[in-house]
């Protein structure tokens, strides 16, 4: 069964070839363009995932967001937004989106974040849910809406970065997280740059558990890394 996405964006030219390679690729998209038609497409098409543009005419990402997770609850909500503040992002958080992703964007960075987001979901660990409250890692407490880890030493204070790698992380305990896709969720590309500011971050939050010497980030060649608590 073709996994169904539900699509809304007004642009006519980026709704068009968006929708049309996520077709490419085997995907079912409806394309809607009105987010006031948006809640009477749900009526007859159960996406898998939604994937929303915040500014939109007569209803705004947000306001839909908390619409469609009356209806469905469980369903993973994808932002696409130009707002680059943290406070739009964490209000895109707070009204039901588990993703963001930045205006302008490459498709490679759409498809790994709907395919993360499946597979968190179908996992049951939807940790950029905030409805998900908080995480549990070995001695430490994950705050991902506060943007704060809770530990033995006291609260530590996470960047933008640190709350996204350690999302993905977490998102797959005792399990190997692929280090292309990690970089493609987090910075939209697997350049050399990029690559080299994934082992500071790793880096940075394996100092930020060492007060836990169960947790380990071991680093698998040529895969990624595997996240033991």
């Amino acid at each position: 069964m073709k996994i169904r996405i539900l699509y809304i964006e007004d642009e006519p030219f980026l709704g068009k070839i968006v929708s049309e390679s996520l077709e490419a690729e085997g995907l079912e998209v409806v394309w809607e363009t009105d987010g006031n038609a948006v809640m009477g497409r749900l009526a007859g098409f159960i996406p898998d995932i939604c994937v929303l543009d915040i500014m939109l005419p007569n209803i705004d990402g947000y306001t839909l967001a908390r619409q469609i997770r009356e209806v469905l609850p469980e369903v993973p909500v994808i932002f696409l937004t130009a707002k680059t503040e943290t406070a739009d992002l964490v209000k895109g958080f707070e009204s039901g989106g588990t993703d963001y992703i930045r205006k302008p964007f490459s498709m490679d960075e759409l498809l790994v974040r709907i395919k993360n987001q499946l597979a968190i979901h179908k996992n049951g660990k939807k940790i950029s849910d905030p409805n998900a409250g908080d995480v549990k890692i070995g001695k430490y407490v994950f705050y991902p809406l506060k943007y704060e880890l809770h530990g033995p030493a006291g609260i530590i204070k996470l960047s933008q970065r640190d709350r996204q790698v350690l999302s993905i992380l977490a998102s797959n305990p005792n399990g190997v997280t692929d280090r292309r896709e990690l970089l493609m969720s987090v910075w939209g590309d697997d350049s050399f740059f990029n690559s080299r500011n994934l082992d500071v971050y790793i880096r940075k939050i394996r100092e930020y558990l060492k007060e836990d010497p169960s947790i380990k980030i071991q680093t698998i060649k040529g895969k990624g890394y595997l996240f033991l608590y």
